[in-house]
């Protein structure tokens, strides 16, 4: 006996719509003379490093309000496209709703509005401001952007990887600069590339992007996120390697993805930390496609976990004049020692922390900023965030870490909201790059 939804779309909570919608998969339906009011899923925590964490925010948590460190005028937050929630403020309160889901069905879509309006009914609040996600094709910003227009109301654009680290902000009560550390799988950036491995400056709606990692190619676009060799192979085009990908991955588009990285058509670049992930699980022979988002990580850090503690390896990664973060030499090291995946998987989590806590440590040091966030959805990963929140401490920086909300997309409406409540600076400095 299970709750009652279609894989990858909202719960059922009707019973004509289950006995419709559920045909074929339920083999019974256990119904009751009193109506389900509201969808709420279970709520998902984990514990991660002194405290718990959520992966999901929703059943006896939300919508539990969250205290801000400041009052602002009422805001409606719809979120992203993934994980999607929506949040309200009042005064200094945040109400973060319970996980909606992905919004790539139309059932996501329409629980969505249905749960901003339920939300806005149930606590009683009037937005005076509407806040969204940066890209314009999310059916949470088209919402936000109608949601404004037939009000009347101002729309406030979240760049994705600024409202992660925001909504750490929020909780936590920072009102002073801080740096982020806000690593994903994509996000729409400023600069209308594909972002996710950022180390941003950020003062409440003000927003300074210092450095990323090293961008490598998405040979196939979206695909490339759902088939883990094509990263890999990505990455042995740009380490000079390019003839070892039909060898690597025998199979009929292996040469059409060597062909697509030499002529650089269909291979928009990334600078997602998620990506980066991928291609370690593939050089290491751990993974060539997933059924899931995060599946291949997800087993490149349970792979990690066996092996147990590991030392950083040695000049495996550089931080160029422009403050990005280079790890092809740790991709390299990858592709050459694919025949002990256990320890492979612990070396890299270990560098990778090494090498981000010491990109955070020179900026932090070059801003005079003591405080540093880690959001986004690969801190959901407790050998990295432990790892990199240790080397950070260590490093004298005060760490913050997302409690209240998820580190990934189930957090960024806090952080959309908690941006837009704050005076806005002028948009020059806002879009500062």
């Amino acid at each position: 006996m299970t709750s009652a939804n279609p894989g990858g779309e909202p719960l059922v909570i009707d019973d004509d719509e289950a006995i419709e919608r559920l045909a074929g998969i339920a083999d019974a339906f256990l119904t009751h003379d009193r109506p389900i009011a509201a969808r709420c899923d279970d709520s998902v925590l984990h514990w991660q490093g002194p405290a718990p964490a959520f992966i999901r925010r929703a059943r006896g948590y939300a919508p539990r309000r969250i205290n801000l460190p400041a009052a602002g005028p009422s805001v409606l937050a719809c979120g992203g496209w993934l994980k999607n929630t929506i949040c309200l403020t009042r005064d200094a309160q945040a109400y973060l709703s319970p996980h909606i889901g992905d919004l790539d069905n139309a059932a996501a879509c329409r629980a969505l509005e249905e749960m901003a309006e339920r939300l806005l009914d149930t606590l009683r609040i009037v937005p005076e401001r509407v806040a969204c996600d940066l890209h314009p094709d999310f059916h949470s910003s088209r919402f936000a952007a109608a949601f404004a227009a037939e009000r009347g109301l101002p729309l406030i654009p979240v760049q994705h990887h600024h409202a992660h680290i925001a909504a750490i902000a929020a909780e936590c009560g920072l009102q002073r600069p801080l740096l982020g550390l806000a690593l994903d799988g994509v996000g729409l950036g400023q600069d209308g590339g594909n972002w996710g491995g950022e180390l941003l400056w950020v003062d409440g709606p003000a927003l300074r992007r210092l450095g990323h990692l090293a961008l490598l190619p998405l040979p196939g676009g979206d695909r490339a996120a759902r088939e883990p060799w094509r990263m890999a192979a990505a990455a042995l085009h740009s380490l000079g390697r390019g003839s070892e990908i039909p060898r690597r991955f025998p199979g009929p588009l292996a040469e059409a993805v060597r062909g697509l990285l030499e002529r650089g058509i269909h291979c928009p670049p990334t600078s997602s930390a998620g990506r980066v992930f991928d291609a370690a699980a593939a050089l290491l022979g751990l993974r060539q496609t997933s059924d899931y988002e995060g599946q291949a990580a997800m087993e490149l850090e349970a792979l990690a976990a066996t092996y147990g503690p590991a030392e950083p390896l040695a000049e495996s990664y550089r931080l160029t004049i422009e403050g990005h973060l280079d790890l092809s030499p740790l991709l390299a090291w990858l592709a050459d020692h694919p025949a002990d995946p256990q320890r492979g998987a612990a070396l890299f989590h270990a560098t990778l922390a090494a090498a981000l806590a010491d990109w955070a440590t020179h900026a932090a040091l070059r801003e005079t900023v003591s405080d540093i966030a880690l959001g986004g959805g690969c801190f959901l990963n407790r050998l990295l965030s432990v790892q990199v929140r240790s080397r950070l401490e260590q490093n004298g920086l005060r760490v913050h870490e997302a409690r209240q909300a998820p580190p990934n997309d189930g957090g960024l409406s806090l952080g959309q909201a908690w941006i837009a409540l704050l005076p806005q600076l002028k948009q020059e400095r806002y879009w500062a790059k």
